[in-house]
């Protein structure tokens, strides 16, 4: 466990923003003390993010789940409406069945509480306690130790194919509507493909690059599992692509962005090019990128 006196911003390499609303302020116009455990839970599913594991599919697929067993909370401080406040999470100790995380939550750099949390891994069904899974510990404690948690794969479409196609059928067609006969073509076949994944082998993310003409290469299929969205999965996936165009010699890059994720490509460098208009059925920008 740290030391109390130890826990600052920088103890926590995940630190989840939010903002206090008016339903959380009590009739002492400082926040309900109880709303703080919301907080850390909503903090926790962030860690989750961070960790690259998808909460859900991970415990499925360890055949546990993670159960409440202790929660305790000191107050030293209290936040207001309005106030932006950052809630830490980290992993404090891993046991044999159990694991605790400790929880902070801090307005600037001024600590306002701080608690633990701890889950015991158990069987989902008669919540018998069960040993945490060596693969989950070894996430766990990569994360805490400042390691990747997301690494980006390059290949084609036999390679990555089978992957790529699982997270955009999740996206574009269940998620967005698309219909398949739009989402699928036979650009795959001679496209360079990128797949993100996590520490457990589980596909995240998904892209791919094409030649539009010598020195124009054209970014597509830009997708990221919902759950995973804001863990910086697709930033790692747009970078491994633009980095391939680069190392293959081309001058400029080019993708049609959906109208809800122009910003993310403006942050990246790339820049607006002529007006707005729609692909099946959903608004688009072209952006451009220039590599030399």
């Amino acid at each position: 466990m740290h030391e109390v006196t130890a826990l600052r911003r920088s103890s926590f390499r995940h630190l989840e923003r939010m903002r206090v609303r008016w339903a959380e302020v009590d009739m002492q116009q400082i926040v309900f003390n109880g709303h703080y455990l919301m907080y850390f839970d909503t903090a926790v599913a962030g860690y989750w993010r961070s960790l690259a594991l998808p909460y859900h599919a991970t415990m499925a697929a360890l055949r546990g789940d993670l159960f409440v067993r202790k929660a305790t909370l000191e107050y030293e401080g209290s936040a207001r409406y309005d106030d932006l406040l950052d809630v830490g999470i980290n992993c404090a100790r891993i046991g044999k069945s159990s694991m605790s995380l400790r929880a902070a939550v801090f307005r600037g750099e001024k600590r306002l509480v701080h608690g633990d949390l701890v889950y015991v891994f158990a069987d989902p069904v008669s919540q018998t306690a069960l040993p945490v899974p060596a693969s989950l510990r070894d996430v766990l404690t990569a994360f805490e130790r400042g390691d990747a948690m997301v690494t980006p794969r390059t290949g084609d479409w036999a390679t990555l194919g089978a992957d790529a196609a699982g997270i955009r059928k999740a996206v574009f067609i269940e998620e967005q509507g698309i219909a398949a006969a739009l989402e699928q073509d036979a650009a795959d076949a001679e496209a360079l493909h990128v797949v993100a994944y996590n520490r457990l082998g589980r596909a995240l993310g998904t892209g791919r690059l094409l030649t539009v003409e010598s020195g124009v290469a054209q970014i597509g299929r830009m997708a990221v599992l919902a759950c995973l969205r804001g863990a910086r999965v697709g930033r790692q996936l747009l970078d491994a692509l633009v980095a391939a165009a680069r190392d293959r010699g081309d001058r400029e890059v080019l993708l049609h962005a959906q109208a809800g994720v122009v910003n993310f490509y403006l942050r990246a460098g790339f820049a607006p090019r002529g007006p707005a208009f729609e692909e099946a059925g959903i608004a688009h920008q072209a952006m451009t990128l220039t590599l030399r």
